[in-house]
């Protein structure tokens, strides 16, 4: 069993989070569990999506980050578990230049055999993401199901402004009806796609979660180095809300002894409130063994004090314990009701028919495999879903 395997055996199956247990978001090329690799194992005996990042072109290299093109199946991967509220997530990149101290998707790059510590330096761009989201939308398997984007990475990374990947998949929803969607970006950059939201929110279900863990701006540079300041976040949230767009707040992840105090989130959740944020949302800090590492060692150099106490938290689970998560828990919940603020978004009362561009008008001339189950001469409505995002 390695060590991911016992973390998750032996972490608690009930958090407050929104997402109670973090999946596995991985490209379909991706093998089920990081290859080993011997030291005098040559480079030809990758495989997978280790195999096609080694031979990805590097296209180029900007602030100390480099960009590789990477080619990839699908846009859309299946989530693999069923814990969460989606069933369908959307990473345009593969690491992101953020450089979030916290970040637990830092074992993506252990697929590629990279070190999880060049989750910032190296990124990896999914090549021809428009016409493989025009394939993969166009499919039945999606149709009805939630599409959820950057549940592992940051869709508006620095990488965006260059290579335009989520944009080019943003394109493709909106020239389709009935889809159910959410965006979940650190980064202001969102509102440059401004035109894209609004065209998929007349059409689909829409909602954007931007995600701000801390009002103080020299803690926030400390923790996410790259990432737009936290004011910038909340003016994102106030421009899409005056364009009529559902979008709320994650404070994710609260940090034990950093971002958690009653004062810090009392004045978080009232910024959020201020801006027109619909819904408020936090977690305590989920910290997978390859982050571990490189967060301790943050810690401990710019943290001493605190260190030691998250060595000894986190020392046999990725959770904080459990009566800590129930305290933020509750903190929450106050903050929320002080100021009438919700948990997420409302639920989709009604229900969306799926009007793909790529059907012909005259159904009856469809081939029944490309129709959905129970349809006659239009698709049925997908069902009813809970957005718990």
């Amino acid at each position: 069993m390695t060590r991911a395997e016992r973390t998750r055996s032996t972490s608690p199956q009930q958090t407050p989070s929104l997402f109670p247990t973090v999946p596995r978001h991985r490209d379909r090329e991706a093998p089920d569990a990081p290859p080993v690799r011997g030291p005098s194992q040559p480079e030809a005996g990758l495989v997978g999506i280790a195999r096609l990042a080694a031979a990805s072109p590097r296209a180029e290299a900007k602030r100390g980050t480099e960009y590789f093109l990477l080619p990839v199946r699908s846009i859309l991967n299946r989530c693999d578990s069923d814990r969460v509220p989606f069933t369908w997530t959307v990473n345009p990149y593969r690491g992101c230049e953020f450089g979030c101290r916290y970040c637990y998707a830092r074992y993506t790059h252990e697929y590629m055999e990279l070190d999880a510590a060049e989750f910032e330096r190296k990124v990896y761009v999914k090549q021809d993401a428009g016409a493989l989201a025009a394939r993969d939308l166009a499919t039945q398997k999606v149709w009805g199901e939630h599409i959820a984007i950057g549940t592992a990475t940051d869709p508006y990374q620095p990488a965006e402004r260059e290579f335009g990947a989520t944009r080019a998949i943003l394109e493709q929803m909106a020239a389709r009806e009935g889809l159910s969607l959410s965006i979940t970006t650190k980064s202001n950059q969102v509102v440059h796609d401004l035109d894209l939201l609004r065209s998929i929110n007349a059409r689909s279900a829409l909602y954007i979660n931007i995600t701000v863990t801390t009002l103080r701006p020299r803690l926030a540079r400390l923790l996410e180095p790259r990432a737009p300041r936290p004011d910038l976040r909340l003016a994102a949230v106030e421009t899409l809300r005056e364009a009529g767009l559902a979008v709320g707040v994650f404070a994710m992840p609260v940090l034990p002894g950093l971002t958690d105090s009653e004062a810090d989130l009392d004045a978080l959740a009232r910024a959020a409130r201020d801006a027109g944020a619909q819904w408020f949302a936090a977690s305590a800090l989920f910290l997978m063994p390859s982050s571990q590492k490189h967060f301790l060692g943050f810690l401990q150099q710019k943290f001493p004090r605190l260190a030691r106490k998250y060595g000894e938290w986190y020392a046999r689970s990725a959770y904080a314990p459990e009566a800590y998560r129930r305290e933020i828990a509750e903190r929450v919940a106050r903050l929320r009701a002080r100021y009438t603020l919700r948990p997420r978004p409302d639920h989709v009362e009604e229900r969306l028919a799926w009007h793909s561009p790529q059907l012909p008008l005259a159904l009856g001339d469809v081939p029944a495999a490309r129709v959905p189950p129970g349809s006659g001469d239009a698709p049925a409505p997908p069902p009813q879903v809970e957005m718990i995002l």
